[in-house]
């Protein structure tokens, strides 16, 4: 390689980072986009962090350090006669179902339960526990890793997937609209660019999904699927498909009338060539700022199925679950239990917007 070449390719890897750089400062050249933008790092960060952050599990049951009165909590004084009943099946010799070391256990942290300074192990869960004697802190930033960083895989794995992956890089939100990206986009692409038949069959289709009430089709697909992570991704991706897919057919339908598109099909570009290198980089934009949003409305969605009890199966962290439990302690002396997971449902779907509406203010300015 002779010292041209180099010097052409380190000018061309100097552009390369010029324009992303030109890119990403969009974000910074609008208010409204940098204070989403920061508010989204935010939760990107105590995600990823989660274990230094807490020294809890979200499932960890921390019957020592509750915030309620001294008296028997309510999940000890439901369980006391079953306990009893599984100590006779002890005494006799009996086997006795898994969960007696479990209650056992809880019967002995209770008779020291009067013992304890509140007070002292309060300060200890920063936002409180819930009624499960689990710290609420480390339930919301575990279910922000669940929302943007991980996607965990269920159980019931097939024999062929490997025993060590536990979960996939990515959230659940997140590989939900980029799922849906993948499948409205190249659906939207055929529909726009072909036109004529094609096009009728597939927009009829999307049609008829988009006629169902979103939520009553979130409903549907879960209560076919059953409650994991995968099956909400597979949710989010199909009831998100039909809205990416009229968004990018209205934007091929403008672009394939462009010179550069005519003049690609002179040089006898196939079909799939100009579709995907020649119309959707140049529709790239308003796709870039529909899948922000979509991510919060997914977020939306994760938060609404876990509140009917169709989300993530327990003790999974997720908010609208956490939302849809606390709301029987609003009412005595407990609030937070809701508070704290819908606010950050909302600080987190707030920021998607601001972000998205920033960067779609700067780029018109430039148009």
């Amino acid at each position: 390689m002779d010292s041209n070449e180099t010097h052409n390719n380190t000018e061309k890897k100097g552009n390369r980072l010029t324009k992303l750089w030109s890119n990403i400062s969009i974000v910074f050249e609008s208010p409204i986009a940098t204070v989403g933008l920061f508010i989204v790092l935010f939760w990107v960060f105590v995600a990823i962090f989660a274990p230094l952050l807490t020294p809890y599990t979200p499932t960890e049951q921390d019957w020592k350090f509750t915030n309620r009165e001294p008296s028997l909590t309510p999940y000890a004084e439901k369980d006391y006669n079953r306990l009893m009943k599984y100590q006779k099946l002890a005494e006799a010799g009996e086997d006795v179902p898994s969960d007696y070391t479990d209650l056992v256990y809880i019967s002995k942290v209770e008779r020291v339960y009067e013992d304890t300074d509140y007070e002292y192990y309060n300060n200890r869960h920063p936002l409180g526990t819930d009624e499960l004697g689990r710290d609420i802190w480390a339930r919301l930033i575990y279910g922000a890793q669940v929302v943007l960083v991980i996607l965990p895989l269920p159980e019931n794995l097939p024999d062929w997937f490997p025993e060590w992956i536990n979960w996939i890089p990515g959230g659940t939100a997140l590989w939900g609209v980029f799922m849906s990206l993948l499948i409205g986009a190249a659906l939207g692409l055929l529909a726009g660019y072909r036109g004529g038949w094609i096009d009728e069959f597939i927009m009829r289709i999307l049609d008829a999904m988009m006629s169902i009430p979103l939520i009553l089709l979130y409903l549907i697909i879960m209560a076919a699927l059953g409650a994991s992570a995968v099956n909400v991704v597979l949710a989010i991706a199909i009831v998100g498909t039909p809205g990416i897919a009229r968004l990018v057919r209205s934007l091929a339908l403008d672009i394939k009338t462009r010179e550069y598109i005519r003049a690609a099909q002179t040089r006898g570009e196939n079909i799939a060539y100009i579709m995907f290198r020649e119309i959707l980089p140049n529709a790239r934009g308003p796709i870039i700022i529909d899948a922000m949003l979509r991510v919060g409305y997914a977020i939306f969605a994760m938060g609404t199925l876990g509140f009917l009890g169709l989300g993530m199966p327990p003790p999974s962290p997720d908010w609208g679950s956490m939302v849809a439990k606390g709301r029987d302690f609003i009412l005595s002396g407990s609030p937070w239990q809701s508070l704290w997971p819908a606010l950050a449902i909302a600080v987190l779907v707030v920021g998607l917007n601001l972000l998205a509406d920033g960067i779609r203010e700067e780029t018109l300015k430039y148009q």
